[in-house]
């Protein structure tokens, strides 16, 4: 049991004869449950921080293939870039068969791939003269590309600002050779 004595154990004698005081105890168990209690309680309630993520917007199930139509999107406002092993990054812009600009090597960061999604970005905006109607990245990962390339560009769509990019999973076989560098 806690307890806390408050007696005069100072261990001096004086020559005058007192009467014999009892010493005071005071029960400190009580007090030792609540503040188990109040920490328990505390530490049950207390909210951690929570996980940053990002939002993810992904299309509805559709199951009826007939409702499925090919949209057509301007190959002025469209950026492909492939991410392959070994931290290799290509882009171009277009299509692959007539390339406005690329095939091109780039590396991350903010004097690689960002310099020049800002400089599309804009570029596409002057072409479309539209704000409405701007840069649509696509990305496509390879199955050798790593979780952290993937966050590293969508990272980077958020940083620059492009309202609209996808990932795409489907490659040509001209693609691949960009990215085995053949």
């Amino acid at each position: 049991m806690a307890e806390l004595n408050t007696g005069d154990g100072d261990g001096k004698k004086s020559g005058k004869v007192r009467s014999k005081k009892s010493n005071s105890k005071v029960d400190l168990t009580a007090m030792v449950d609540l503040a188990f209690l109040l920490i328990t309680f505390f530490m049950l309630t207390t909210t951690l921080s929570k996980p940053q993520s990002m939002p993810l917007g992904l299309p509805d199930k559709d199951d009826d293939p007939s409702k499925n139509k090919d949209i057509k999107v301007d190959e002025n406002r469209t950026l492909t870039v492939l991410l392959g092993d070994n931290d290799k990054m290509v882009y171009y812009m277009g299509l692959l068969a007539t390339p406005i600009a690329g095939p091109k090597d780039i590396s991350y960061g903010k004097e690689g791939i960002r310099k020049e999604l800002l400089k599309r970005k804009k570029s596409v905006v002057e072409y479309t003269g539209n704000k409405d109607k701007g840069l649509i990245v696509i990305i496509k990962p390879s199955k050798k590309s790593n979780y952290r390339n993937l966050v590293d560009i969508l990272d980077e769509m958020a940083i620059v600002g492009v309202p609209t990019n996808a990932i795409v999973n489907d490659f040509s076989p001209e693609e691949l050779k960009l990215l085995e560098g053949k």
